[in-house]
């Protein structure tokens, strides 16, 4: 199978990259390294059934010419990062919304199966928990900068599920609760990066807010696993799927928990939302998924424990191998997707 990745240099794309390398498959790359970064790949450079090409979404020409030499698509370009949202709400918005566009517009030429990447973002101020895909979505104030990128996913999805609705083109729809793992950094505000440098530097560990904000984190290796599934399962189209963990666990504690895996003596500093971001910022007090529909329709069940992830995560980098990372089991022939699905 030939496979287009957007945004195939970023920390989840290039890992997913690995999965279909090793399975036997035939990788394509769109990225403009705007977050992603030439070091997640260069270990791919060079190989056979690997192709890059360093250029923009918006770029039409470009992706028609990606989408139209590959039989699925799986769209992961977007902004990424708390961080980077508030600082800059129009590149998020034109880059998730826009960019979505012109990959369902293209892919829709040739009916190819379309892969959207979304996030537990889009549940906002909702607490209904554990977040179900047929849930209300609760946003905040249009003056809250940080529900842009919220909206902006949202959009996606309405977009992409209008594709499968009017035009037939298959879609499938993906809603990410905090991936982590090795490549992942923390230069645009993700949480366990940012403080595993901190502790393994002897720098004080910033929580931002008063710690209780409770999240659940994923391997990229499960999500990566989840992925495939629902990319190579017909019966994935037109539908919406949780992809995450259900161990939940605060902020606070987290924090600790890293200071303790490190042997660190770094001080747990509190941080206000209004000095880390941005004045009325507002955040999320749980963010849980309810993975029932993924699992009774792929059997997917988070492999790696939290502490498990943690360990990872600190030993790549301190520059130890990962030990947590494998290629996914090579999906039946017949649930193979095809040029013509």
């Amino acid at each position: 199978m030939r496979v287009l990745i957007t945004g195939g240099a970023g920390f989840i794309g290039s890992h997913l990259s690995d999965a279909y390398i090793g399975r036997g498959d035939e990788v394509y790359i769109l990225d403009d390294l705007s977050t992603g970064c030439i070091d997640n790949i260069r270990h791919l450079k060079g190989h056979p059934r690997f192709h890059y090409t360093l250029d923009s979404v918006h770029h039409r020409s470009i992706v028609s010419e990606q989408v139209d030499q590959c039989d699925v698509v799986f769209h992961l370009a977007a902004a990424v990062g708390v961080k980077l949202i508030v600082e800059s709400p129009v590149r998020t918005i034109e880059t998730n919304v826009h960019g979505t566009e012109v990959v369902l517009a293209q892919a829709a030429k040739k009916k190819k199966k379309v892969l959207i990447a979304s996030t537990s973002e889009v549940y906002g101020l909702s607490d209904q928990v554990p977040f179900r895909e047929d849930g209300n979505l609760v946003m905040g104030a249009t003056t809250k900068g940080r529900w842009s990128y919220a909206c902006s996913k949202a959009i996606d999805e309405f977009l992409a599920l209008a594709y499968w609705r009017e035009k037939r083109l298959p879609t499938v729809i993906v809603r990410l609760f905090n991936t982590v793992g090795p490549r992942q950094t923390g230069q645009y505000g993700m949480v366990i990066p940012t403080f595993v440098k901190q502790a393994l530097a002897g720098r004080p560990i910033t929580v931002f807010g008063d710690g209780s904000q409770s999240r659940c984190f994923a391997h990229v290796a499960d999500v990566v696993d989840a992925l495939i599934q629902l990319m190579d399962h017909p019966d994935a189209v037109g539908q919406v799927f949780n992809i995450g963990s259900t161990e939940e666990v605060t902020i606070a504690a987290l924090a600790e928990k890293i200071r303790r895996l490190t042997d660190s003596r770094s001080e747990i500093v509190f941080v206000p939302y209004e000095e880390a971001y941005e004045a009325g910022f507002e955040d999320m007090p749980r963010r849980v998924p309810d993975l029932t529909k993924l699992g009774a329709l792929v059997g997917f069940r988070p492999e790696r424990t939290l502490d498990e992830i943690l360990e990872d995560v600190i030993a790549s980098f301190r520059g130890t191998r990962s030990t947590l990372l494998r290629p996914p089991a090579v999906a039946h022939p017949s649930l193979r997707v095809s040029a013509e699905a």
